[in-house]
């Protein structure tokens, strides 16, 4: 759980960073470097994303909706840092058995 909040965090940032700085860069100053930097290194990360995410579903039995949930606030902008406080409350929950 702690690798999907850290990872959860840091692609957070590469998403706002890609669409505040590199989108209006590429479309305003003529720069399209700075979107296929950006858009590689968050491509990465919303990839480390999913897989820390499978990770955590499998391995806290999560409901396919809670998945679900959690994999759409990566899709909005700035969801991401109100996602962390579910996910630190459910990071308290105990883990079932056998895992």
């Amino acid at each position: 759980m702690r690798n999907l909040r850290i990872i959860a965090m840091i692609e957070g940032i590469s998403y706002l960073v890609l669409l505040g700085i590199a989108m209006p860069l590429k479309y305003l100053a003529d720069e399209p470097g700075a979107v296929r930097i950006t858009g590689m290194i968050h491509g990465v990360l919303f990839m480390m994303f999913c897989l820390a995410l499978a990770q955590v579903w499998q391995r806290r039995r999560w409901t396919f909706l809670r998945s679900t949930i959690v994999f759409a606030s990566a899709l909005v902008p700035c969801a991401t840092f109100f996602m962390d406080r579910h996910l630190a409350r459910w990071d308290s929950e105990p883990a079932p058995a056998g895992s």
